[in-house]
């Protein structure tokens, strides 16, 4: 019970942080909803006109007021209204939220394809030309720019292949899933590939230590099959680090994918975030920073309960 009402506190000081950070980061940026919307015409508002503006997008009020008007608005279900996209902003973060879910599922799966079997090749032979090999593909993918890798294949796929399903309107799963696919393939693989790294790093430390503990020896010594071995007794001891690292991923990536949205035309969260920054709508930005806070915090709930899942010792304690 305690452990639960602490989680809870913590919670809920966590998303109320995120909420005075992104409401004072967006209030320091120059200029405002009147500028953006307006452009150089806004330098030709009367005092009269630019006053009646700001009444009307509640900019005249106290930042305070402003704050707490919108805090307030959250809890009622009013996430503010896009005039840009002429929608609410909780109609377009339940059309995008999906999108970026999906996208970070297939990249954390191809991340694992990727990063756990060389990881585990890895550290099946420390200090050799396979552990080498391991630690190249992990450099490259810590140090490859995400935009420059995602801009390389799109570019080599589209003028070699003629592979560019993102150049047409973007086609949900449920309604085209093999053009949603499609469309989701170069972004995943991008993402995959720079989460990867963390990935197997994570796992070959994990299964070095797992290696060197009494029971691989004893399970060694009484003729355990190698294969069942490393898969169950050494990978599955070793799957708590892996997972933690997995969760912290994929927290990153529902809110982290900004800029191969963006150049893959997904119409994700981040995208959402990135227009309302360059339209300078507060409520766009505000309230879908807070939602993609309260993903990540859920998503470190489910990692908790997965560790419950998949080691006794937690359980335990």
């Amino acid at each position: 019970m305690r452990r639960m009402r602490n989680r809870v506190i913590s919670t809920v000081g966590t998303l109320f942080g995120v909420a005075v950070l992104v409401f004072v980061m967006l209030r320091a940026i120059p200029g405002d909803r009147i500028t953006a919307g307006l452009g150089t015409e806004a330098a030709a508002l009367t005092p009269a006109q630019r006053q009646a503006l700001e009444q009307y997008y509640g900019l005249d009020q106290p930042l305070i007021t402003q704050f707490f008007s919108w805090l307030g608005n959250m809890f009622t279900g009013n996430f503010g209204y896009s005039a840009r996209q002429q929608q609410s902003v909780l109609d377009l973060t339940l059309h995008s939220l999906p999108v970026t879910f999906e996208l970070a599922v297939l990249s954390i799966l191809l991340a694992l394809l990727i990063g756990v079997p060389l990881g585990m090749l890895a550290a099946s032979r420390a200090n050799s030309p396979r552990d080498t090999l391991g630690q190249l593909v992990s450099l490259a993918g810590l140090s490859v720019p995400a935009f420059l890798l995602a801009t390389t294949l799109l570019s080599i796929f589209a003028a070699s292949f003629g592979f560019n399903p993102n150049g047409q309107g973007f086609a949900m799963l449920f309604d085209d899933p093999l053009l949603n696919l499609q469309q989701m393939l170069l972004p995943a693989l991008v993402l995959g590939f720079g989460i990867a790294a963390p990935i197997l790093r994570t796992t070959r430390t994990a299964v070095l230590e797992v290696r060197s503990d009494d029971f691989v020896r004893t399970a060694r010594a009484k003729g355990v099959p190698e294969r069942r071995l490393q898969v169950k007794h050494v990978l599955g001891n070793a799957l708590v680090p892996i997972v933690t690292m997995t969760g912290l991923q994929f927290g990153y990536l529902l809110g982290g994918a900004v800029v191969v949205e963006q150049i893959f035309s997904v119409p994700g969260v981040g995208r959402q975030v990135l227009l309302g920054i360059q339209q300078k709508e507060y409520a766009v930005v505000q309230s879908t920073v807070l939602v993609i806070a309260l993903a990540f915090v859920l998503v470190n709930l489910l990692t908790d309960v997965l560790y419950r899942v998949i080691d006794p010792r937690v359980r335990a304690s």
